[in-house]
């Protein structure tokens, strides 16, 4: 299933004009490099962050230390907005895939910008109920469908965000591991090296080092489902 565009993180493009100018009035630039680490899972921050360029990994830790992929987002994306919401730790950590610039915004200062822009605060609203959204399709996802399909969703997902049409189909432009891959789709490494082949073998994919072409996207589509 692809993202639907109403899901999609990219607050700040979706901001009116007017109050795009006034959220950068509220905050400093910060340039993360590639690796480095935005936000930790656990510490109390009083900011949030807003991507203007570049790609972020968000994950957490599992009982057993494993990281497990949350997502990947890109430009326009709002980050600690939930910390900055309740007071309470990081959920997740953070960190830039490439070089990220972004808009740090002290919590107090985006609580007043949220106050004189209602738009802004109703598109909030929207960014955080299609987490809420996603989050519970993936619950669904985990128990109805098999490493394919998982796996299927999540290149079907990053086609969406980072695609790039090229002449031997669609390029995933963003770097990501196997491990990266199965954290996200809730299976092991090895099942996730299982479903690429069968993708591969059907026609859907080709795949490199840290690349994925979608091939054919409605074939990828129906194992999906």
């Amino acid at each position: 299933m692809d993202v639907a565009p109403s899901e999609r993180e990219e607050f700040l493009a979706r901001l009116p004009a007017a109050d795009v100018q006034a959220l950068m009035a509220c905050g400093t630039r910060h340039t993360w490099p590639p690796g480095a680490v935005v936000f930790v899972e656990g510490e109390r921050s009083d900011r949030v962050v807003v991507v203007l360029s570049g790609r972020v990994k968000i994950s957490s830790k599992s009982e057993g230390e494993a990281e497990v992929v949350l997502a990947f987002r890109g430009s326009g994306t709002l980050l600690g907005e939930l910390s900055a919401i309740d007071q309470r730790p990081r959920s997740a950590t953070v960190t830039a895939v490439d070089k990220v610039d972004g808009l740090v915004v002290d919590a107090s200062a985006f609580w007043d910008f949220l106050a004189g822009h209602p738009a802004a605060s109703l598109l909030l609203l929207r960014t955080l109920a299609g987490r809420l959204r996603d989050s519970d399709r993936k619950r669904v996802e985990f128990g109805t469908h098999d490493a394919v399909g998982r796996v299927a969703r999540r290149l079907i997902e990053l086609a969406d965000r980072f695609g790039e049409p090229g002449p031997d189909g669609i390029r995933i432009g963003l770097r990501f591991t196997q491990e990266e891959l199965a954290g996200w789709s809730g299976s092991s490494r090895e099942a996730v090296v299982k479903a690429l082949r069968r993708l591969r073998a059907r026609g859907c994919v080709q795949t490199k080092r840290m690349t994925v072409v979608i091939t054919d996207l409605d074939l990828l589509r129906r194992y999906s489902r």
